[in-house]
C-alpha cells in the first residue's frame, strides 16, 4: 500500500477512551498538523520531500496511553517528530487526556520500525 514512497506520518489513536469518530478524526488532525510543523521546523528536507510525495498518511489504534506514551518515547529517541495530542476537555474526555500521537513525517522504515504492526484504525 506504501511501497515507492519514502515518507510517511502515522497518527496514533487511544482506543480505550471510546471517542467517536469525529473526535478521533480531529484529534488526528490536531496531531497531524502538529508533527507536519514540528518537520517542517526542524527537519526541512524530511518535511518537503513528504510534501513532494503527496503527503502520506495512515491511523493506527493502540489499547491504551502506556502504548502511546511508549510510542512517543521510541519516536523521540529515533529522531523522529512527534506531537502528542493533549484534549482541553471541552466534549468526550477530561481536560489534558492524551487522545493521540503523530510520528513523522519521517522515512516510512523509520516509522514503520516503530508501527509497523499496529492494526489500522
Amino acid at each position: 500500500m506504501t511501497e515507492g514512497f519514502r515518507f510517511k506520518q502515522v497518527l496514533v489513536v487511544r482506543l480505550d477512551l471510546d471517542m467517536g469518530r469525529g473526535k478521533a478524526a480531529v484529534q488526528c488532525a490536531h496531531a497531524a498538523v502538529s508533527a507536519a510543523e514540528e518537520a517542517r521546523t526542524h527537519l526541512h528536507n524530511w518535511w518537503k520531500s513528504w510534501i513532494e510525495e503527496g503527503q502520506l498518511k495512515v491511523a493506527v489504534k493502540v489499547p491504551d496511553l502506556d502504548s502511546i506514551l511508549d510510542l512517543e518515547r521510541k519516536g523521540r529517541s529515533k529522531g523522529i517528530p512527534v506531537h502528542l495530542v493533549k484534549d482541553r476537555g471541552l466534549t468526550q474526555v477530561p481536560p489534558g487526556t492524551i487522545t493521540c500521537l503523530g510520528l513523522g513525517p519521517a522515512p516510512s522504515d523509520v516509522v514503520d520500525s516503530l508501527t509497523g504492526n499496529l492494526a489500522l484504525l
